[in-house]
């Protein structure tokens, strides 16, 4: 099991050098001058001598990917043209809204997608797998932008002032705010990676208010993410209970779940047991593939609710031909799927034995 872990994790690394020189490449190929987007009418040919000078703009294609090269291989993700300051700063502010409506968005689409796969291929043919695919067709033919607006109206218009009522974007209601956990835990003058983590940890609502106990940050942060986490779910939903159900499909017809059929086994244990059991690897590969969706659709749904993440920054970036923020958040996201990817990859592993023989 060690050299079948060992063997998928060198393969990542050819897979991480090609994202960087592909989110290199890209943001180089933005139009743009990034000199007159920052600047603007104050971008005079002196001006932006100095300005190119300073970020490096100035220096030849392979000399500014090799600076690229080296400073990320020690930690350093550059400086925003823009902000002025590291792109490090920005994603410890950014990236824990995106993560934490990423982590439920995929964990309702893959709880709720599995369960109404399941109940479709255990009553094929009946109302209840008919209306259920019907429901994944137009889930996932439905934009996460239209899905989004229309809960908005409903949820916040249409049942306002009713106990269904949910609030239409933002992290938290006016009024209540976030203790960080530096404060909590007396780590106010606490500096260096150690201080980042907690400071990434604590832009986590959810997660903070559940470590340092704020009861009322936690449910006024979960009543936020509830439109915005369906709405961004409900694709890779849509995907996964269809899936679900024509793997379970295809495995309920082999010999062996007969047998079992055969030998007084109820229904549900030779479906769960036996039939969900082996037909759970497409699911899984399916899932981790769902997490680029999501953070993909993440600049559309944050711009909708009103979301500070890593979407409305990239997009922001992009306009602003950013660079250094375009390509350090591009590249921190590409990782994190290519993270995932490797552990669903791993899991084959432990799901079925005979992957680690071949």
């Amino acid at each position: 099991m060690l050299r079948f872990i060992l063997r998928r994790v060198l393969l990542t690394i050819p897979v991480l050098f090609g994202i960087v020189f592909v989110v290199f490449a890209v943001a180089r190929l933005l139009p743009g001058d990034p000199c007159v987007a920052a600047l603007q009418e104050r971008a005079t040919p002196e001006a932006c001598a100095v300005f190119n000078a300073r970020f490096g703009l100035d220096q030849p294609i392979p000399a500014q990917f090799w600076i690229y090269l080296t400073d990320i291989a020690g930690g350093d993700l550059g400086d925003s043209i823009s902000q002025g300051r590291p792109v490090s700063e920005i994603l410890v502010e950014r990236l824990p809204l995106t993560l934490e409506l990423t982590f439920f968005a995929l964990t309702l689409a893959t709880l709720l997608g599995i369960l109404f796969g399941v109940i479709a291929a255990s009553r094929r043919n009946s109302a209840v797998d008919v209306g259920t695919m019907i429901g994944a067709n137009i889930g996932v033919s439905t934009p996460v932008f239209v899905l989004g607006l229309v809960f908005i109206w409903f949820f916040a218009v249409v049942l306002k002032d009713s106990p269904f009522a949910l609030p239409p974007g933002g992290r938290l209601t006016a009024g209540i705010s976030v203790i960080p956990l530096a404060e909590s835990w007396g780590m106010s003058e606490a500096e260096g990676p150690l201080r980042s983590i907690v400071d990434f940890v604590s832009n986590m609502y959810v997660l903070n208010s559940l470590l340092t106990g704020q009861w009322e940050v936690l449910g006024d942060a979960l009543r936020h993410l509830i439109l915005p986490a369906v709405a961004l779910g409900t694709i890779p939903l849509s995907i996964i209970a269809r899936m679900t159900r024509s793997s379970l499909l295809e495995v309920l017809g082999q010999d062996y779940i007969r047998t079992a059929r055969a030998k007084g086994l109820g229904e549900r244990g030779v479906v769960l047991r036996h039939g969900l059991r082996n037909a759970i690897l497409p699911v899984v590969t399916v899932i981790g593939l769902s997490l680029g969706g999501l953070l993909a659709g993440a600049v559309l749904t944050e711009s909708i609710f009103g979301l500070s993440g890593i979407g409305k920054m990239i997009t922001e970036s992009v306009t602003a031909r950013d660079y250094a923020v375009v390509q350090g958040l591009t590249l921190v996201t590409a990782v994190i799927y290519v993270t995932v990817n490797l552990l669903v990859d791993i899991s084959y592993g432990f799901l079925d034995p005979r992957i680690r023989l071949q």
